[in-house]
């Protein structure tokens, strides 16, 4: 399977790495964000992420998009990609502009490219069916098809988007069959998510697209005509000493929309892989918890503890200092240097409130 991948020297992987993974705060911060963490493992979501993708595409058909403040620490993680590499985006702007700058600057260095986007900050744990996947999805792309892999639901989760696919196959001699999709739905409601999971038409939209950049940037300027302007003329002044400014005066005008909305939602017809890969967006304490080696009493336990009568809870930390638990049952623990956090589980989902509070403060410890 790798070895056929490795054969298309036209295939790259981008990476937006803009994400600030808020839920995983205290230990997830705006200076260091969750995909530069080593949250499962020894190294790090980003570091994981590459090392996924390698085999389909090596390091100098990689792109990873990022802020300022991490590229340093981006070049230090992935010593071996090239410095051109690595492209900063003053501000975040969601993966649009992000996907759609590195689209652009991908046309010119190789014009029948395939490319594909893979968020920096997620796991997946059976790397022979993402395999699969992947190669199916190319293979579609590289027929004209927008495509998409789509994750085998297994909750009505109402935290992320579903697509719906048809029946009819959009390609055909894949891994794996490719379907043609309908629509996209942003994050329904559980009764919604339940009827979508009793259907059997819906996956999840894990954010991970395939194209030609040849047909994305033609549907880019389709539906979205004002970014490809301002994209187009940051890609024009890119080798210039005009770089700088060109960058920031663009940039600054473009409007902040994701690829899902900004345009995949737009387009007439797209494809969906429907796989199962043991993915998670190791999206808050919960979640992690779940990727977590768990004991006896399904406790996620990273800290030097003592727990007794303590089942189905999280403790993390980062400090020295012992952690100790009585009686509990359901409880998020994590101990940083400069903040304790501690929640039921079942309201991760909230530790996002916690740091909006923090940034209407000007406090710095976001």
């Amino acid at each position: 399977m790798q070895s056929d991948i490795q054969s298309d020297r036209n295939f790259w992987s981008v990476i937006p790495a803009g994400g600030a993974g808020t839920r995983l705060w205290p230990l997830s911060r705006a200076e260091k964000p969750k995909f530069l963490l080593p949250l499962l493992g020894e190294r790090s979501l980003l570091q994981q992420t590459v090392d996924r993708l390698t085999p389909f595409s090596p390091l100098e058909r990689t792109i990873i998009v990022a802020g300022p403040a991490h590229a340093d620490e981006i070049a230090r993680q992935v010593p071996d990609l090239p410095t051109e590499n690595i492209v900063i985006e003053p501000s975040p702007k969601g993966t649009a502009p992000a996907i759609g700058l590195a689209a652009i600057l991908i046309h010119e260095r190789d014009p029948d490219a395939v490319m594909a986007s893979f968020a920096a900050d997620h796991a997946v744990q059976n790397l022979e069916a993402f395999g699969a996947a992947i190669r199916s999805a190319q293979l579609a792309a590289s027929e004209g098809w927008l495509t998409t892999i789509g994750l085998t639901p297994t909750r009505p989760e109402t935290g992320y988007g579903y697509i719906e696919r048809t029946e009819a196959i959009a390609s055909t001699n894949t891994p794996v069959p490719v379907y043609v999709a309908s629509r996209f739905t942003e994050k329904p409601d559980f009764e919604l998510a339940e009827a979508f999971i009793s259907s059997g038409r819906f996956v999840w939209n894990a954010s991970m697209f395939f194209w030609s950049v040849d047909r994305f940037i033609e549907e880019l300027a389709i539906h979205q005509p004002s970014l490809f302007e301002s994209l187009s003329a940051i890609a024009g002044a890119w080798r210039s000493a005009d770089r700088a400014d060109v960058l920031q005066r663009e940039w600054s005008s473009i409007e902040s929309m994701t690829v899902d909305q900004g345009l995949m939602e737009k387009v007439s017809g797209f494809a969906v892989v429907p796989a199962e890969m043991g993915w998670s967006d190791v999206g808050d304490w919960h979640g992690l918890g779940e990727l977590l080696e768990k004991d006896d009493h399904e406790n996620s336990i990273r800290a030097e503890s003592i727990v007794e009568d303590v089942s189905n809870s999280v403790v993390y930390s980062t400090t020295d200092r012992l952690v100790a638990l009585i009686g509990i049952d359901g409880l998020v623990v994590i101990d940083t240097p400069d903040a304790l956090l501690l929640i039921p589980r079942d309201r991760s989902q909230e530790v996002r409130s916690i740091v909006d509070q923090l940034r209407e403060s000007n406090d710095d410890r976001t």
